[in-house]
């Protein structure tokens, strides 16, 4: 597993899994976690799930060689009652996510694989609470998740992030200039005017949904300073992130250097 080959289950014969999961570095596999929501009139409906399987495949080469990483089909849809009102935001509830999460790791698991890592990069919270639960009960070995919005990663990443200003802006933005520009609309968001509108605060304040917030065309920030280069070493960052979270729940080494969040 030395090339992108066979970093996805998808591409994978039941024999060669069966193999992976015999093999000598204990299978992870990790999840990407995200949804269909609007994201201004220049990014993807699936920004959220396409940044989740880019940040998984720069975590295999760094979970390598302590751990074989494999990246499974991603789950496509989450809990987007923010973006409400919006062409384009297919919502299902908590109570049907965190049972659907929690079947697809019962399944890996019973299948042989020793840990299995929800990554998630749709940052609504009752999305994120709601695929924390799914692994609540298990043996921390065994199943993890990982999110910027846990402040020890949060903290790690852009100062638009830090203000929540971050829903379709340079953050989101330029990690999909970085990862595949065919998902960003260059032309529409050379145009867009910044929105400095903090999500968070809004939440904060109770504000839920983002027409009420003041997001009149769903995106806050700045996307049309996105760069790729700056999405270059957001993904670093992310990619790390997933690569500590699955070493520190297997209790495995993290290589001096590789825990940039802290504890």
């Amino acid at each position: 597993m030395n090339d992108l080959r066979g970093y996805f289950l998808s591409e994978l014969t039941t024999d060669r899994f069966a193999e992976l999961v015999k093999w000598k570095a204990p299978l992870a596999v990790l999840v990407p976690v995200g949804s269909v929501e609007p994201h201004g009139p220049h990014l993807s409906l699936a920004a959220d799930t396409l940044i989740s399987k880019a940040v998984a495949l720069r975590a295999v080469p760094k979970l390598q060689p302590k751990v074989t990483a494999l990246i499974a089909p991603s789950v496509d849809y989450g809990v987007t009652d923010c973006a409400a009102g919006f062409a384009g935001a297919i919502s299902i509830p908590p109570a049907v996510l965190t049972p659907l999460l929690r079947a697809i790791v019962d399944g890996f698991l019973e299948s042989g694989v020793a840990h299995v890592c929800l990554i998630n990069n749709h940052l609504e919270p009752a999305h994120d609470r709601a695929v924390h639960d799914a692994i609540k009960g298990y043996v921390r070995s065994r199943a993890s998740v990982a999110s910027p919005l846990s402040p020890r990663w949060g903290r790690t990443l852009s100062d638009e992030f830090k203000r929540g200003e971050c829903h379709a802006g340079r953050y989101e933005t330029s990690i999909l200039l970085a990862y595949d520009k065919r998902y960003v609309d260059e032309a529409a968001r050379a145009k867009l005017p910044d929105v400095p509108i903090s999500l968070s605060d809004k939440l904060k304040e109770g504000v839920s949904r983002f027409a009420d917030m003041g997001l009149e065309r769903a995106y806050s920030g700045s996307p049309a300073s996105a760069t790729a280069a700056e999405g270059e070493a957001l993904l670093d960052k992310l990619a790390r992130m997933v690569a500590v979270e699955v070493l520190e729940a297997m209790a495995l080494s993290v290589d001096e250097g590789e825990d940039e969040g802290g504890k």
